[in-house]
């Protein structure tokens, strides 16, 4: 299958992308601006920006793609909230352009399968237990509210039968693939690195850290993204969970990284903070509509993974 990846520089799309070429599949990258990053080799790339609906309408029509894999957005809930007209222009507006690409590219062969990547940010923090895909979305930032439109776009539009979709609503990924691992300063793996290397003096935990989360390699999302291509079904949409199924807390994720990198990270506790104390994924689904359970999600394989490529990547002093 010839598959379209949006967004496929970034650190899922360059594990979405390795994962399709080892699987046989032709690939092609789109980006809005690759900066010193390049696809991984075999891939095809690119240069067009999912806001701008007449230049993806051009990419579509002229690749004849198979299948479409969207990951192209804006991803921090913070930045939403100071920002959030570009995040509903990038990940609600953009997919709106990019299904109005498939529409106009559509021939007599069979619909297009599209694999759209959400966030499990999208069910909000009033949930208790694990988190199924039946459970209404609750947004409680405009990140959130934009993919939840994104979502309701996408099964507006399968409903019709033009294309199949699944929406992947993936947790808290981390690890590594190919030497590419998660960089967001926003998020406790690459900030417990960071206090490891001296780029920060220490990590910030609420509390006693018990907050609880689900951690995922993103070589175990790769696979499900991968599976998912093939499950789409025309006229259907489906929602699926991508996670562990594992909870860990904030203080488990800096002991077991202490273990793992052989180092002591220095730690500065905060007060209590209002936040969710239990996020964790249902996964049932998965099993059962692509056949995907992780393999790679143990907390310290994660850890290993990215901390290794953290090692040999170059990354910027204080």
């Amino acid at each position: 299958m010839h598959v379209l990846v949006t967004g496929g520089l970034g650190f899922l799309g360059h594990a979405v992308t390795r994962e399709l070429l080892a699987t046989g599949h032709r690939v092609t990258v789109m980006t809005r601006g690759r900066g010193n990053r390049t696809p991984p080799p075999g891939a095809e790339l690119v240069t067009g920006d999912i806001r701008d609906r007449d230049r993806v309408a051009d990419i579509v029509h002229q690749g004849e793609y198979g299948g479409v894999v969207h990951l192209a957005a804006l991803t921090s809930g913070r930045d939403s909230f100071a920002d959030p007209l570009s995040y509903f222009d990038v990940n609600a507006t953009g997919t709106l352009n990019l299904l109005k690409a498939l529409d106009a590219a559509r021939t007599t062969t069979a619909p297009a399968a599209l694999v759209f990547a959400s966030t499990n940010i999208v069910y909000g923090s009033q949930h208790h237990g694990a988190l199924s895909e039946d459970l209404d979305p609750h947004p409680e930032s405009p990140y959130a509210a934009s993919k939840v439109a994104a979502e309701q776009m996408v099964a507006a539009y399968a409903a019709t039968g033009a294309i199949g979709a699944i929406t992947v609503r993936p947790f808290n990924i981390a690890g590594a693939v190919g030497g590419v691992t998660d960089t967001d300063r926003a998020r406790i793996i690459p900030n417990v690195f960071r206090a490891i290397t001296g780029q920060l003096d220490y990590v910030t935990l609420n509390g006693d850290g018990t907050a609880v989360r689900d951690f995922v390699h993103v070589a175990d999302v790769a696979t499900g993204v991968r599976l998912a291509l093939t499950a789409c079904v025309p006229g259907v949409c489906q929602a699926v969970n991508l996670g562990s199924g594992v909870g860990t807390s904030m203080s488990s994720v800096v002991a077991v990284a202490e273990q793992v990198t052989a180092s002591r990270i220095p730690i500065r506790r905060q007060p209590p903070q209002p936040e969710p104390p239990n996020l964790i994924a249902e996964i049932n689904r998965a099993d059962i509509v692509l056949g995907w359970g992780p393999s790679r999600s143990e907390l310290s394989i994660i850890l290993t993974d990215a901390w290794e490529a953290w090692l040999c990547g170059e990354k910027p002093s204080r």
